[in-house]
């Protein structure tokens, strides 16, 4: 059986796929349309959902967030500074001490420094000393090697 009396090459269709299609598209029309009106109040509640953003009481809510927000970013940056005074206390405290612990190093080295020369005077002194109460004894001495005749130490003092 032919529908269509003319020759469409490829396009003619059969009455049996006609009619498969009429039936799908039937089921396909009745589902939308039982679809639709769910979708609708889907959509109206969106709209409704979004308007309220916007205003009333959810934009009452954005806008004690909001200033909730800029409240804390206030107190954050007050700590950061705070903070910042404190590092900088630290670092001119330990300064201070690294100067302090510095001139005590100075200080103390300069007392060593002075001792250990006053011991080291002290020291040459007493060691003249001695020396000079040997000097005639060791002149003595070397003459006689050099003359070759024992000189003795009080002719060397009587001169």
């Amino acid at each position: 059986m032919q529908l269509i009396a003319m020759n469409l090459g490829p396009l003619k269709p059969e009455p049996q796929h006609l009619a498969a299609a009429a039936v799908l598209f039937g089921s396909v029309f009745f589902l939308v349309r039982r679809i639709l009106p769910r979708l609708d109040r889907v959509l109206e509640v969106r709209a409704g959902i979004l308007e309220g953003v916007t205003g009333g009481p959810a934009a009452e809510l954005r806008l004690e967030a909001e200033r909730i927000r800029d409240k804390r970013e206030e107190m954050l940056a007050e700590a950061r500074h705070d903070a910042a005074q404190v590092r900088q206390r630290a670092r001119e405290e330990g300064a201070a001490l690294i100067a302090a612990a510095r001139e005590d190093g100075v200080r103390e080295r300069d007392e060593l420094v002075a001792s250990g020369q006053a011991r080291i005077e002290t020291e040459r002194a007493s060691a003249e000393a001695e020396l000079r109460g040997q000097v005639f004894e060791l002149a003595s001495d070397l003459a006689s090697r050099i003359v070759g005749e024992p000189i003795p130490a009080q002719a060397a003092t009587g001169r």
